[in-house]
This record gives C-alpha cells, sequence and structure tokens, in this order.
C-alpha cells in the first residue's frame, strides 16, 4: 500500500512538470459546475492530462464518471489522515474535490504525441468506392463528378442512370434519417434549377435508413440504396465462430 504523504509530493512534482499522471484509489469525490454531485467511497482511477483534462473512471465502463476540461488547475494537500486534490477550473466555473482514503498505485510520465486519428469509412470513401463500384447504386448508373459544389454544399456523387437521366447521390456512413432525405432534397432541386433541368432523381446511399426517412423519400421520388461504408481494418466475421461454439 502506498503511503499518501508520499505520494502527495509524487503528485506535485509531476502538477509541476506538466506529466501525464495515473492515480488508483480509494476516494470520495464532490462536484460542482454544470451540475453538483455526491460519489461516495469506491476504487477509481483518476487520469490527469499535461493540458489539465482530468478523467475520472469507475472499474466498469468506458465512460467517466467526473470530467474536468482542458485548463483546469490541481492542487494537492493533506487534511486530518486525507490526501484532497483539488481541481478548479474558473472559467467555466467548475470545481472538483477528490478525498483519498488509500492509494492503490501510482505513476507519471511526460507524454507526446502530435498526430492526428485518420477516420476511415466516412463519406469521403463511401463515395469513392462508388465512383469506382457504380453498380453499388445500380445497374447502368454512370458517375461523372465527386463533390460537384452547390449553393448548399457538396454532392457526394453525381451520375446518369441507363436512362441518361442526372442522378444526385448522397453518401450517409450511418443510419439516413430526416436530415439525410431533406439535404438530398435540397441538392436535387438546386441542381434542377441550375442546370435548366425538369427531372433530376435522388439516392440515398446508406447502411439503413429510420422508417420516418424512408416515407418521406418515396413521398418525395427518391431511393434508397443500402450501401455499407469500406471497412478497410474490418476484423468481425459474421460467418466467424466464437470460442463458445466450438
Amino acid at each position: 500500500m502506498w503511503e499518501k504523504k508520499d505520494v502527495q509530493g509524487l503528485i506535485k512534482d509531476a502538477l509541476a512538470r506538466k506529466e501525464t499522471l495515473v492515480l488508483g484509489a480509494s476516494c470520495e469525490i464532490n462536484y460542482s459546475g454544470r451540475a453538483e454531485s455526491q460519489l461516495a467511497r469506491g476504487d477509481r482511477v483518476i487520469l490527469i492530462k499535461s493540458d489539465g483534462a482530468l478523467l475520472v473512471h469507475q472499474p466498469l465502463g468506458n465512460a467517466p464518471v467526473n470530467y474536468m476540461k482542458p485548463g483546469t488547475a490541481h492542487t494537492v494537500h493533506s487534511e486530518k489522515d486525507q490526501l484532497v486534490l483539488k481541481s478548479e477550473n474558473l472559467q467555466q466555473k467548475e470545481f472538483l474535490d477528490v478525498f483519498v482514503h488509500a492509494v492503490h498505485f501510482f505513476n507519471s510520465h511526460k507524454l507526446e504525441d502530435g498526430q492526428k486519428i485518420i477516420l476511415q469509412g466516412n463519406e469521403a470513401d463511401m463515395a469513392d468506392m462508388i465512383y469506382k463500384q457504380p453498380d453499388l447504386i445500380e445497374k447502368g448508373f454512370k458517375p461523372v463528378s465527386q463533390e460537384e459544389q452547390t449553393k448548399y454544399g457538396y454532392v457526394d456523387v453525381l451520375g446518369v442512370d441507363k436512362e441518361e437521366v442526372l442522378t444526385v447521390v448522397e453518401c450517409k456512413r450511418y443510419c439516413a434519417d430526416l436530415a439525410a432525405v431533406t439535404q438530398l432534397r435540397r441538392y436535387v432541386e438546386r441542381l434542377m434549377a441550375s442546370k435548366g433541368l425538369k427531372k433530376v432523381r435522388g439516392i440515398l446511399a446508406a447502411p439503413k435508413i429510420t422508417a420516418n426517412a424512408q416515407k418521406m423519400l418515396e413521398d418525395w421520388g427518391y431511393a434508397f440504396v443500402s450501401v455499407e461504408p469500406p471497412k478497410y481494418l474490418e476484423r468481425y466475421n459474421k460467418s466467424q465462430k466464437g470460442l463458445g461454439e466450438f
């Protein structure tokens, strides 16, 4: 078991050096800011990053039970037999106090990471895939351009169907909703006006669509095509057996 007085000095040093620190402790937590909350004694993992952000995790789940935003100031001191970590973000008017009863583990280090996550399988990737495999939309569909600009934004894929009718394809990586249908309609109507056409088809490409969105789509004379976004790092195979199935 760690001595709280030793950890107090380690936390002070880590904060002064702007290191990222991780503390496993039995603690109570009081918070005041966006709302007010009290968390009775229990085991938690407390993470403080070099930018001042603080996250408190319980043993289960992936979401923090408490958090403080970057720019938060932290101090630590002893109060009777307790170690008290105080966090204040005056700009956000938020305050969090952690009352530590026992320390399970502590570590800190200067971490550096200048990389940005690269998202794959987004709408742009879907548009690229459809441009290369137009039969995903329908037989005879021929893409003519990507990112066609309109007054209301960029059309993901613009093409013509087998009847040579100009066709707008709007891609959504998740379940298409009412907002996706109205967006498609804006693009279709804008292209009809700008190109002086009486007919422009609209197709919504997404893995699935809500019932309300499907009804609106049909009412406006547009179509839905189920298209899954590309998953370059996909590991899950629906036909793959789990360990319990052998």
